[in-house]
Order: structure tokens, then sequence, then C-alpha cells
């Protein structure tokens, strides 16, 4: 799984989520975006991934986990990892 960032404007920073293309759609889920599955779908790439960039508030940390089509929540396994207060994780990114 990838995040990638780069910077957009004085303010913003472009943050690129990505993870394996294993067959099912998936969306990144957050507190930029509360929490909707529907607002940031990755799309399948043809280097066998799935994506999508987000601009993000340059300093801010932000709290996110993908979602997949069959209704399972996962963490990004390159970033770090805090209680989510229900009983899992989610990732934790400082932008």
């Amino acid at each position: 799984m990838i995040k990638k960032k780069t910077a957009r404007t004085s303010e913003t920073v472009s943050v690129t989520f990505a993870v394996p293309d294993e067959g099912t759609a998936v969306s990144v889920v957050a507190d930029f975006n509360d929490w909707d599955p529907y607002t940031h779908p990755l799309k399948r790439r043809s280097n066998g991934t799935r994506s999508v960039t987000v601009p993000l508030p340059r300093g801010a940390q932000v709290r996110f986990r993908y979602l997949d089509s069959e209704g399972r929540f996962f963490d990004d396994t390159d970033g770090d990892a805090e209680s989510n207060g229900y009983g899992g994780t989610h990732t934790v990114l400082a932008v």
C-alpha cells in the first residue's frame, strides 16, 4: 500500500492512496470525507493497483481506513495505526 505526498499549493498537499488490485472495488473512508465510502473510490490502474489522489490541508493529521465492496475495512500497512474507539484501528497520516 502506498501513500505519496506532493505539494499542491502552499495550503494543500496531494496525497495518493493506493492498494493492490485484488479484484474488488475499494474506497478510502476518512475523517476528511465524513467516512463516506462514495466520496473517494479508488480507480483501477493498469499497474495492478487501485488509487485515488486527494488534496488535503498542509499540516493536517488525518485518520482513514480502506473499505472494500465486500464490506471489509482494512488499514494501510505503511502507516501508523491507532485505536478507533470501536474495538478496531484506523491509520493516522500526518500531511
